[in-house]
C-alpha cells in the first residue's frame, strides 16, 4: 500500500468523523474529553493537546485512511495517540504504516529518544502491533483498563 503522512485538511476530519459510530468508540479513540456526537469541523480544536501535531495517512488517491497525533510526553519522551484507521482499510497493514511513519516523524520533530502510547488492554490487535514495533508494557504507569507502553530509539520504526 503506497501511503503518505501529511497534515489533515477539512475533508479528512469529515471522513474521520464517519469512522466513529458511537459514544463508546469515541471515548476509546479520543478519551472522555471528546464529546459524542461531535461536529467534524470542530475536531481540530476538540483533539488539541498542548504541543500536539496531527497527521493523516493518505492513500495513493490522497484519501485519508488513518489519523494519529503526537505531543510532548513525560521525561523527554514523545507520546503518540488517537490512532485510528478507516474501517475499510483495517487489516491491510495501514495501521502498521501509520504507526511507523508517525513514530519516525515524532522522533525527527522532537528529538525524543523514547516514544510512549496508551492502549486498551482488550485491544489485542493494537497491542500486538505495538509490541512488534518494539513497545513494551510499563505496568507501573498502566491502569486496569489501559496499558502504558514505551519504545526506545534503538528500535527503528
Amino acid at each position: 500500500m503506497k501511503t503518505t503522512l501529511r497534515t489533515p485538511v477539512k475533508t479528512d476530519y469529515d471522513a474521520i468523523a464517519t469512522w466513529i459510530s458511537d459514544e463508546k468508540a469515541c471515548s476509546r479513540w479520543a478519551g472522555l474529553s471528546l464529546p459524542f456526537p461531535f461536529i467534524a469541523e470542530n475536531l481540530p480544536e476538540l483533539l488539541a493537546v498542548e504541543g500536539c501535531t496531527n497527521y493523516c495517512l493518505s492513500d495513493i488517491d490522497n484519501n485519508c485512511v488513518g489519523f494519529g497525533q503526537f505531543w510532548p510526553g513525560k521525561q523527554s519522551a514523545v507520546h503518540i495517540g488517537r490512532i485510528i484507521i478507516a474501517p475499510e482499510a483495517r487489516g491491510n497493514g495501514a495501521g502498521r504504516l501509520l504507526c511507523e511513519k508517525l513514530i519516525t516523524k515524532a522522533r525527527q520533530s522532537t528529538g525524543a529518544s523514547t516514544v510512549t502510547l496508551r492502549v486498551y488492554r482488550d485491544n489485542h490487535a493494537a497491542r500486538s502491533l505495538y509490541s512488534s514495533l518494539g513497545f513494551f508494557i510499563i505496568e507501573s504507569e498502566s491502569t486496569d483498563d489501559v496499558l502504558f507502553m514505551s519504545a526506545a530509539a534503538n528500535h527503528d520504526a
